[in-house]
Protein backbone atom coordinates (compact mmCIF):
# COMPACT_ATOMS: atom_id res chain seq x y z
CA UNK A 1 0.00 0.00 0.00
CA UNK A 2 1.16 3.54 -0.96
CA UNK A 3 2.53 5.76 2.00
CA UNK A 4 -0.42 8.03 1.27
CA UNK A 5 -3.06 5.35 2.26
CA UNK A 6 -0.61 4.26 5.80
CA UNK A 7 -1.72 7.62 7.80
CA UNK A 8 -5.97 6.55 7.31
CA UNK A 9 -4.96 2.57 8.03
CA UNK A 10 -4.49 3.96 11.40
CA UNK A 11 -7.27 2.84 13.94
CA UNK A 12 -7.33 5.94 15.69
CA UNK A 13 -7.34 8.28 12.77
CA UNK A 14 -9.93 6.60 10.59
CA UNK A 15 -12.46 6.52 13.61
CA UNK A 16 -12.10 10.21 14.27
CA UNK A 17 -12.14 10.95 10.53
CA UNK A 18 -15.69 8.80 10.57
CA UNK A 19 -17.13 10.67 12.77
CA UNK A 20 -15.62 13.80 12.05
CA UNK A 21 -17.36 13.23 8.22
CA UNK A 22 -20.69 12.70 10.01
CA UNK A 23 -20.42 15.82 11.19
CA UNK A 24 -19.75 17.92 8.51
CA UNK A 25 -22.20 16.00 6.14
CA UNK A 26 -24.42 17.06 8.89
CA UNK A 27 -23.53 20.40 8.50
CA UNK A 28 -23.84 20.42 5.06
CA UNK A 29 -27.27 18.82 4.73
CA UNK A 30 -28.51 19.61 8.15
CA UNK A 31 -30.93 22.12 7.62
CA UNK A 32 -32.50 20.55 4.98
CA UNK A 33 -32.77 17.28 6.02
CA UNK A 34 -33.99 18.48 9.78
CA UNK A 35 -37.75 16.98 10.35
CA UNK A 36 -39.02 20.69 11.78
CA UNK A 37 -38.47 24.08 11.57
CA UNK A 38 -36.59 24.30 14.13
CA UNK A 39 -37.87 27.78 16.03
CA UNK A 40 -41.61 26.49 14.77
CA UNK A 41 -43.52 25.84 18.00
CA UNK A 42 -45.95 22.98 18.66
CA UNK A 43 -48.35 21.68 21.40
CA UNK A 44 -45.98 19.12 22.96
CA UNK A 45 -44.46 20.75 25.51
CA UNK A 46 -41.54 19.80 27.57
CA UNK A 47 -42.22 15.89 26.01
CA UNK A 48 -39.09 13.66 25.84
CA UNK A 49 -37.99 11.54 23.26
CA UNK A 50 -40.46 9.53 20.91
CA UNK A 51 -40.77 8.49 17.17
CA UNK A 52 -42.04 12.26 16.68
CA UNK A 53 -39.28 14.32 18.19
CA UNK A 54 -36.43 11.91 18.50
CA UNK A 55 -34.13 14.61 21.00
CA UNK A 56 -37.78 15.98 22.69
CA UNK A 57 -39.08 18.98 22.87
CA UNK A 58 -38.89 22.55 24.79
CA UNK A 59 -40.96 24.47 26.23
CA UNK A 60 -42.35 25.78 23.02
CA UNK A 61 -42.51 22.44 21.58
CA UNK A 62 -39.83 23.40 19.27
CA UNK A 63 -37.94 20.00 18.06
CA UNK A 64 -34.60 19.44 20.18
CA UNK A 65 -33.27 16.91 17.49
CA UNK A 66 -33.60 19.83 14.20
CA UNK A 67 -32.24 22.43 16.29
CA UNK A 68 -29.32 20.41 17.00
CA UNK A 69 -29.27 19.24 13.42
CA UNK A 70 -29.18 22.86 12.07
CA UNK A 71 -27.31 24.19 14.64
CA UNK A 72 -24.38 21.92 13.34
CA UNK A 73 -23.38 23.97 10.60
CA UNK A 74 -22.42 26.93 12.55
CA UNK A 75 -20.63 24.95 15.03
CA UNK A 76 -18.29 23.41 12.56
CA UNK A 77 -17.90 26.62 10.68
CA UNK A 78 -16.67 28.79 13.42
CA UNK A 79 -14.28 25.89 14.65
CA UNK A 80 -12.38 25.21 11.46
CA UNK A 81 -12.54 29.22 10.03
CA UNK A 82 -10.63 29.94 13.41
CA UNK A 83 -8.50 26.69 13.06
CA UNK A 84 -7.63 27.85 9.84
CA UNK A 85 -6.92 31.35 10.91
CA UNK A 86 -4.88 30.57 13.61
CA UNK A 87 -2.77 27.87 12.52
CA UNK A 88 -1.67 29.83 8.93
CA UNK A 89 -0.95 32.89 11.67
CA UNK A 90 0.98 30.69 13.75
CA UNK A 91 2.97 28.80 11.19
CA UNK A 92 4.01 31.99 10.10
CA UNK A 93 5.02 33.83 12.75
CA UNK A 94 6.59 31.13 14.61
CA UNK A 95 8.51 29.22 11.38
CA UNK A 96 9.59 32.79 10.55
CA UNK A 97 10.86 33.64 13.60
CA UNK A 98 12.78 30.48 14.71
CA UNK A 99 14.46 29.94 11.34
CA UNK A 100 15.88 33.70 10.22
CA UNK A 101 16.76 34.83 14.47
CA UNK A 102 17.88 37.81 15.08
CA UNK A 103 15.84 40.85 15.21
CA UNK A 104 13.16 39.20 12.93
CA UNK A 105 12.80 36.61 15.67
CA UNK A 106 13.16 39.54 18.43
CA UNK A 107 9.63 41.76 17.08
CA UNK A 108 8.01 38.33 16.18
CA UNK A 109 8.59 37.10 19.89
CA UNK A 110 7.58 40.58 21.27
CA UNK A 111 4.18 40.77 19.24
CA UNK A 112 3.16 37.05 20.16
CA UNK A 113 4.29 37.60 23.86
CA UNK A 114 1.43 40.74 23.46
CA UNK A 115 -1.39 38.46 21.75
CA UNK A 116 -0.80 35.74 24.42
CA UNK A 117 -1.56 38.08 27.25
CA UNK A 118 -5.11 39.27 25.68
CA UNK A 119 -7.67 37.20 27.45
CA UNK A 120 -9.45 35.90 24.15
CA UNK A 121 -13.41 35.11 25.96
CA UNK A 122 -13.16 38.82 27.58
CA UNK A 123 -12.53 40.38 23.86
CA UNK A 124 -14.93 37.95 22.60
CA UNK A 125 -17.28 39.03 24.83
CA UNK A 126 -16.85 42.74 24.27
CA UNK A 127 -16.59 42.60 20.65
CA UNK A 128 -20.20 41.06 20.34
CA UNK A 129 -21.72 42.84 22.90
CA UNK A 130 -20.75 45.94 20.59
CA UNK A 131 -21.75 44.73 17.40
CA UNK A 132 -25.45 43.27 17.10
CA UNK A 133 -25.99 40.87 15.61
CA UNK A 134 -22.42 39.28 15.41
CA UNK A 135 -22.06 36.68 12.17
CA UNK A 136 -20.17 33.60 12.49
CA UNK A 137 -17.36 34.94 10.50
CA UNK A 138 -16.93 37.64 12.50
CA UNK A 139 -16.66 35.14 15.79
CA UNK A 140 -14.84 32.92 14.06
CA UNK A 141 -11.96 36.08 12.71
CA UNK A 142 -11.84 37.07 16.63
CA UNK A 143 -11.47 33.60 18.02
CA UNK A 144 -8.67 32.63 15.50
CA UNK A 145 -6.81 36.59 15.38
CA UNK A 146 -6.51 36.12 19.27
CA UNK A 147 -5.87 32.40 19.62
CA UNK A 148 -2.33 31.77 17.62
CA UNK A 149 0.54 33.02 19.93
CA UNK A 150 0.69 29.91 21.48
CA UNK A 151 0.89 27.56 18.79
CA UNK A 152 3.27 30.66 17.58
CA UNK A 153 5.89 30.22 20.56
CA UNK A 154 5.73 26.64 20.31
CA UNK A 155 6.74 26.48 16.61
CA UNK A 156 9.39 28.94 17.30
CA UNK A 157 10.97 26.39 19.69
CA UNK A 158 10.38 23.48 17.54
CA UNK A 159 12.09 25.32 14.49
CA UNK A 160 14.79 26.83 16.69
CA UNK A 161 15.87 22.82 16.88
CA UNK A 162 15.41 21.69 13.88
CA UNK A 163 17.13 24.65 11.88
CA UNK A 164 20.79 23.25 12.87
CA UNK A 165 20.03 19.36 11.93
CA UNK A 166 22.05 17.62 9.08
CA UNK A 167 19.53 17.74 6.17
CA UNK A 168 18.74 21.77 6.39
CA UNK A 169 22.37 22.40 6.51
CA UNK A 170 23.05 20.12 3.12
CA UNK A 171 19.71 21.69 2.28
CA UNK A 172 21.65 25.83 3.29
CA UNK A 173 24.78 24.55 1.41
CA UNK A 174 24.11 23.68 -1.65
CA UNK A 175 22.02 26.52 -2.19
CA UNK A 176 18.41 26.37 -1.38
CA UNK A 177 16.05 29.43 -1.53
CA UNK A 178 15.01 30.35 2.25
CA UNK A 179 10.80 29.43 1.31
CA UNK A 180 12.16 26.30 0.03
CA UNK A 181 13.95 25.06 2.76
CA UNK A 182 10.85 26.21 5.01
CA UNK A 183 8.73 23.96 3.39
CA UNK A 184 10.08 20.99 2.75
CA UNK A 185 12.48 20.54 4.92
CA UNK A 186 11.23 22.20 8.32
CA UNK A 187 7.27 22.20 7.65
CA UNK A 188 7.09 18.29 7.21
CA UNK A 189 9.50 17.58 10.73
CA UNK A 190 6.19 19.86 12.39
CA UNK A 191 3.44 18.44 10.88
CA UNK A 192 2.37 16.56 14.39
CA UNK A 193 2.75 19.85 16.01
CA UNK A 194 0.89 21.98 13.18
CA UNK A 195 -1.68 18.99 13.67
CA UNK A 196 -2.01 19.34 17.43
CA UNK A 197 -2.46 23.05 17.21
CA UNK A 198 -4.88 23.42 14.41
CA UNK A 199 -6.87 20.31 16.50
CA UNK A 200 -6.43 22.56 19.95
CA UNK A 201 -7.81 25.49 18.22
CA UNK A 202 -10.73 24.04 16.55
CA UNK A 203 -11.77 22.78 20.36
CA UNK A 204 -11.08 26.29 21.80
CA UNK A 205 -13.13 27.67 19.04
CA UNK A 206 -16.16 25.48 19.36
CA UNK A 207 -16.29 25.70 22.80
CA UNK A 208 -16.14 29.59 22.63
CA UNK A 209 -18.69 30.12 20.27
CA UNK A 210 -20.77 27.88 22.71
CA UNK A 211 -20.05 29.95 25.43
CA UNK A 212 -20.94 33.21 23.97
CA UNK A 213 -24.02 32.04 23.03
CA UNK A 214 -24.92 29.94 26.54
CA UNK A 215 -24.09 33.36 28.73
CA UNK A 216 -26.68 34.93 25.95
CA UNK A 217 -23.85 37.44 23.96
CA UNK A 218 -24.52 36.71 20.58
CA UNK A 219 -27.72 36.19 19.09
CA UNK A 220 -30.09 33.79 19.59
CA UNK A 221 -31.62 34.38 16.50
CA UNK A 222 -29.72 31.29 14.97
CA UNK A 223 -29.34 28.14 16.27
CA UNK A 224 -26.14 26.31 17.80
CA UNK A 225 -25.45 23.81 20.54
CA UNK A 226 -25.00 26.74 22.61
CA UNK A 227 -28.38 28.17 21.98
CA UNK A 228 -29.64 24.91 22.69
CA UNK A 229 -27.73 25.03 26.16
CA UNK A 230 -29.18 28.80 27.13
CA UNK A 231 -32.58 28.29 26.24
CA UNK A 232 -32.46 24.84 28.51
CA UNK A 233 -30.58 27.09 31.24
CA UNK A 234 -33.07 29.87 31.18
CA UNK A 235 -36.19 27.77 31.32
CA UNK A 236 -35.04 25.62 34.10
CA UNK A 237 -34.61 22.47 32.13
CA UNK A 238 -32.64 20.30 35.14
CA UNK A 239 -35.26 21.52 37.63
CA UNK A 240 -37.30 20.03 35.47
CA UNK A 241 -36.26 16.98 34.94
CA UNK A 242 -35.96 17.63 30.79
CA UNK A 243 -32.59 16.09 30.85
CA UNK A 244 -32.91 15.35 26.61
CA UNK A 245 -33.27 19.09 26.56
CA UNK A 246 -29.40 19.71 27.54
CA UNK A 247 -27.47 16.02 27.15
CA UNK A 248 -27.75 15.71 23.12
CA UNK A 249 -26.30 18.93 22.69
CA UNK A 250 -23.08 18.09 25.73
CA UNK A 251 -22.81 14.83 23.90
CA UNK A 252 -22.07 16.64 21.01
CA UNK A 253 -19.66 18.44 21.83
CA UNK A 254 -18.20 15.63 23.73
CA UNK A 255 -18.51 13.49 20.27
CA UNK A 256 -16.80 16.23 18.27
CA UNK A 257 -13.70 16.80 20.84
CA UNK A 258 -13.54 12.95 20.41
CA UNK A 259 -13.16 12.74 17.11
CA UNK A 260 -10.76 15.47 16.18
CA UNK A 261 -8.65 13.88 19.23
CA UNK A 262 -8.41 10.90 17.86
CA UNK A 263 -7.56 12.40 14.57
CA UNK A 264 -4.78 14.57 16.44
CA UNK A 265 -2.99 11.18 18.37
CA UNK A 266 -3.18 9.21 14.79
CA UNK A 267 -1.58 12.61 13.31
CA UNK A 268 0.97 11.87 16.30
CA UNK A 269 1.64 7.85 15.84
CA UNK A 270 2.28 8.40 11.83
CA UNK A 271 5.34 11.70 11.99
CA UNK A 272 6.18 10.40 16.00
CA UNK A 273 9.99 11.73 16.60
CA UNK A 274 10.30 8.32 18.76
CA UNK A 275 10.08 6.68 15.38
CA UNK A 276 12.66 9.11 13.91
CA UNK A 277 16.29 8.55 13.82
CA UNK A 278 19.01 10.60 11.99
CA UNK A 279 15.70 12.52 10.02
CA UNK A 280 13.96 9.41 8.86
CA UNK A 281 11.15 7.50 9.80
CA UNK A 282 10.71 3.67 10.15
CA UNK A 283 7.59 2.36 8.44
CA UNK A 284 6.41 -1.31 8.44
CA UNK A 285 6.22 -3.54 5.49
CA UNK A 286 3.20 -5.95 4.39
CA UNK A 287 6.15 -8.41 4.37
CA UNK A 288 7.30 -7.28 7.90
CA UNK A 289 10.05 -5.67 6.99
CA UNK A 290 10.90 -2.00 7.37
CA UNK A 291 11.59 0.73 5.41
CA UNK A 292 12.89 4.13 6.56
CA UNK A 293 10.95 7.35 5.44
CA UNK A 294 12.82 10.93 4.71
CA UNK A 295 11.32 13.61 6.84
CA UNK A 296 12.83 16.20 3.91
CA UNK A 297 14.03 16.60 0.45
CA UNK A 298 17.34 17.31 0.72
CA UNK A 299 19.56 14.22 0.38
CA UNK A 300 22.52 14.01 3.18
CA UNK A 301 25.73 12.05 3.38
CA UNK A 302 26.97 10.66 6.47
CA UNK A 303 30.55 10.95 6.31
CA UNK A 304 32.84 7.97 6.59
CA UNK A 305 34.39 6.81 9.83
CA UNK A 306 38.15 6.71 10.51
CA UNK A 307 40.01 3.48 10.13
CA UNK A 308 37.27 2.37 7.23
Amino acid sequence: MRRRFLFVRNRKAATGLVILGIYVLFAIIGPWVAPYDPSARGNDLVQGPSSAHWFGTTHLGQDIFSQILVGTRSVIYVGFLAGLIATTLSVLIGVTAGYLGGKTDDALSVLSNVILVIPAIPLMIIITSILENASDTLIALVIGLTSWSWNARVLRAQTLSLRRRDYVEASRASGEKTWRIVIFELLPNLTAVIASGFVGTVIFAVLSEITLAFIGITSNDGWNWGTVLFWAQGQQALGQHAWWWFVPAGLAIALLGTALSLINFGIDEFVSPRLRSAGTTKLKTASGGTVRMRIGFTPVLSAPREGK
